[in-house]
Order: structure tokens, then C-alpha cells, then sequence
């Protein structure tokens, strides 16, 4: 027969501390779904809430290092699923879930699609940073898509109206949650654009805009249309959607992202007040600049009054400079009258010796010698000449055949007129003529030896 040993004797924060342990051992992570009831939000920014169903309950703490990373706000009654581990609070031995995540109930599913068309959209190119368009440098009109009457407006507005109230908005509103409202951004998009190009309204860009709120509510930013109208807008489109941890598709696609409506606005828009001071930093610089300017240019001016003389002492320099300038030009015109003077009389005489009259004078004298001489060289001339006819006309008269025709000879002459020399030349019967000292007779050959 055994003896059963009696329990180990346990203190009460003992037991519950073995149970802790026990019960995070084994349900180190575990998922819950269930709904929202008695949320308590305390300073500390812990929340403490109960998990329930229709049957059970369970009490739950979601410690502030971990909700802030939810981007959405629970309320009572909500559909939530949960991920942490199973504790038990000590003090009290309370049984507890520690909550270490929260998303909506139903959210997984929309996840995997947001993820789906990410990976899409991705792979296609519309989120190639080459794509985006930069921000222009000064921004004057805004063509705002969000709700009218949600609290994103108003942010921006009161932002706008602090940081820089010149800035012009047009409000373009739509829906920014439920079935409806991707349709109506998409629209939205493209009428801005249109009057952009119909210059009716000078938009710069779109702020495309709304609150926070859980994946649900954002779920029309997540869109395949509205993605798609972010891509092919001309106009460049900026994106600020839910609180600074919500990211959407339409953040992804568009030129620039925002955390924030307020963020946003404080992006496009100059800080008035920053711009102030940088005028009246620039009016100092302006003023001590031109300070410096007059200062140096008084004392150039002092410089200069110093180095300029007496006027009266100047004027006497100048009038006697003037005097030995005049005597100067006096003398240089009188020699210059006396060189001209001299030069015509020279051209005087050049035009007396070249005066026509006195060269057709010469001309006429020395044409009177030369018909003068001409005449007598002309005479001379003929006179040598007569000379030499009377010289030839002896000399012919006494070698020419008168001379010997005239002592009884003659001639005999053929037709052609030539003088026959052989009688052995002629024929018989030929007709010949006989020229003698006084006259002539026709002949004709009988017969010759």
C-alpha cells in the first residue's frame, strides 16, 4: 500500500505565476476573431478591451508600442481579428489575451488583393520613379478630389490659411468610401485635366485627398480605375490618404505621396511666416549693403573734393593755354598764307608761260619756218631732180635706138612686139614689122640663112 505524498503548498502569486507561465508556453501566438465590446483608451495609450462572441468572452491589452501601428480606429461592436499570446494578469489572476496586432475582420482578403494589384501594377511600370513628374516651383491652384465634408478638408483649409492664404483651391467632391466612390475619383481626375486643357482653370496639380479610417474605408484608393486615372493624368497628382502608416495603391501610382491632408498641404504650400523672415533678412542685408554703398561712396566723394582745385586757378591755366593756342594759330596762318601766296605766283607764271595765246604765237611762228623751209627743200628738190631727167634724157638719147636707127639701122619686131635677134627663130611666111629711124613696114619671111 503507497502513501500519496501531499501537494506542494503554493502561495496565490506563486500559482499564478506558474500559470502565466504555463499558459504563454503553450499559446505563445494564437489569432482571435471576435467583436469589439467595453474599448477603454487611459493616458498611458494602452487599450484594454473585451474579445466576444456569442458564447465567451475574453479581456484583452493592447500595450501602446504596439497599437500605434494600427491604421485604422476600432470601435465597440466592430468585427476584429487579433494576433498575440495568451497571459494571465498576476495581480488580479485574470486570464487575458496580449494583444500584439489588430485589423478588421474581413481585411485579410482585402490585403491579399491590395498586394495582388501592387505586385501588378508594379511589374507594368506605374510606379517607376523615371515616371514621376516633379513638383513645380511655385504652386498658385489646386484642384482638391476629396470629400466636401470630411475632416481632410478642413485640415488642409486651416493649413492653407496659415501657412499661405494667397493659395487658390477648387474643390472637386466626391465620395471617398462605399461602392461609388472609386467611380467618381476616377471621373474626377479626368474633368480636372479637362479644364486644365481647356485653360478654363490654371490647375497646377490634384491633391487627391481623405482621412484616416480602416482598410475598408480606404479601399476605393486601392482601386484598379482610380489607379489608372492617377496614371494617365496629365496634370501631376498628389496623394495623401489616410494617417501617415495607411498606404494605398493610388500613393504608389501618384507623382508624390503625403502622410497627410495637413502634411500635404504643408508641402504645396510656403510657409508665410518663414517667407517673412527671409524678406526682412534680405531687407537687412539690402539695407547694410546700401549703408556700405553710400559710406564708400561719401568717402569717394571726399577723396575727389580733395584733389579738385580752386576753378578761378584752372580758368586763368585754360585762358593762358587759349592765348598760346591763338598765338600758335596766328603764326601757323600766316606762314600758311605766305607758302599760298608764293605757290600762286608760281602758278602765275606756269599759266603766262602755258597762256594759249602765247603757245599759238610760237606755234604759228614755227609754223612759218617750217612752210618756209619746206618751200625751199621742195625747190631744192626739184631742182636736183630736173637735173637727173636732163642727166637720163642725154644718156638715153644716147643709148637708145633712136640714136642708132637715126645712123640707117632698124628694127625688127615680131607680133608680140619684141625685137627679133636670130634669123633662125623665124619661120617662113611669119609677119613681122621693120621700125626705122622715121616710121614702120610690115614684113613677112620668105626665107632666111
Amino acid at each position: 500500500m503507497t502513501t500519496q505524498e501531499p501537494p506542494q503548498q503554493l502561495s496565490v502569486s506563486q500559482l499564478n505565476r506558474l500559470a502565466k507561465q504555463l499558459l504563454e508556453d503553450c499559446f505563445a501566438q494564437v489569432s482571435v476573431t471576435g467583436e469589439l465590446s467595453t474599448l477603454s483608451r487611459p493616458s498611458s495609450g494602452h487599450w484594454y478591451f473585451t474579445l466576444k462572441d456569442e458564447r465567451a468572452q475574453i479581456r484583452c491589452a493592447f500595450f501602446r508600442n504596439r497599437n500605434m501601428r494600427v491604421n485604422f480606429q476600432p470601435q465597440p461592436g466592430q468585427q476584429v481579428v487579433v494576433r498575440g499570446k495568451v497571459s494571465l494578469y498576476e495581480g488580479r489572476g485574470d486570464y487575458q489575451l496580449i494583444v500584439e496586432h489588430m485589423q478588421p475582420a474581413g481585411a485579410g482578403a482585402l490585403a491579399a488583393a491590395f498586394e495582388a494589384l501592387k505586385a501588378e501594377l508594379q511589374a507594368a511600370g506605374w510606379f517607376d520613379p523615371a515616371l514621376k513628374k516633379p513638383l513645380p516651383p511655385a504652386i498658385k491652384h489646386i484642384a482638391i478630389i476629396t470629400s466636401p465634408t470630411g475632416a481632410a478638408l478642413q485640415d488642409i483649409v486651416a493649413v492653407l490659411n496659415r501657412r499661405w492664404p494667397a493659395m487658390k483651391v477648387t474643390l472637386l467632391p466626391v465620395l471617398v468610401q462605399g461602392e461609388q466612390a472609386a467611380g467618381q475619383i476616377q471621373r474626377a481626375i479626368a474633368h480636372a485635366n479637362q479644364l486644365a486643357r481647356s485653360a478654363s482653370h490654371n490647375f497646377d496639380l490634384i491633391l487627391l485627398t481623405r482621412g484616416g479610417g480602416s482598410l475598408e474605408d480606404l479601399w476605393p484608393f486601392n482601386e484598379r480605375v482610380v489607379a489608372e486615372a492617377i496614371y494617365q493624368s496629365e496634370l501631376l497628382v498628389v496623394s495623401a490618404v489616410g494617417h501617415e502608416v495607411d498606404f494605398s495603391i493610388a500613393d504608389f501610382v501618384a507623382d508624390v505621396r503625403a502622410a497627410t491632408p495637413s502634411a500635404a498641404a504643408e508641402l504645396l504650400s510656403p510657409d508665410q511666416s518663414e517667407i517673412n523672415s527671409k524678406v526682412q533678412l534680405l531687407r537687412g542685408r539690402l539695407v547694410r549693403a546700401q549703408r556700405r554703398r553710400l559710406q564708400h561712396q561719401r568717402e569717394q566723394l571726399q577723396q575727389l573734393n580733395r584733389r579738385i582745385r580752386d576753378p578761378r586757378s584752372r580758368l586763368r591755366e585754360q585762358a593762358q593755354r587759349l592765348d598760346e593756342l591763338e598765338m600758335r594759330l596766328r603764326r601757323q596762318w600766316q606762314s600758311s598764307q605766305r607758302q599760298r601766296l608764293a605757290r600762286l605766283a608760281g602758278l602765275q607764271q606756269q599759266m603766262l608761260l602755258l597762256s594759249p595765246d602765247r603757245q599759238q604765237a610760237t606755234r604759228l611762228n614755227a609754223l612759218t619756218q617750217l612752210q618756209a623751209r619746206l618751200q625751199r627743200s621742195v625747190q631744192e628738190q626739184m631742182r636736183r631732180r630736173a637735173q637727173q631727167l636732163q642727166a637720163l634724157q642725154s644718156q638715153l638719147r644716147q643709148l637708145g635706138p633712136e640714136q642708132t636707127l637715126s645712123r640707117g639701122y632698124a628694127i625688127v619686131l615680131d607680133q608680140q612686139g619684141r625685137a627679133v635677134r636670130r634669123a633662125a627663130d623665124l619661120q617662113q611666111g611669119q609677119r613681122l614689122r621693120g621700125r626705122f629711124a622715121e616710121g614702120q613696114v610690115a614684113l613677112t619671111v620668105d626665107d632666111s640663112e
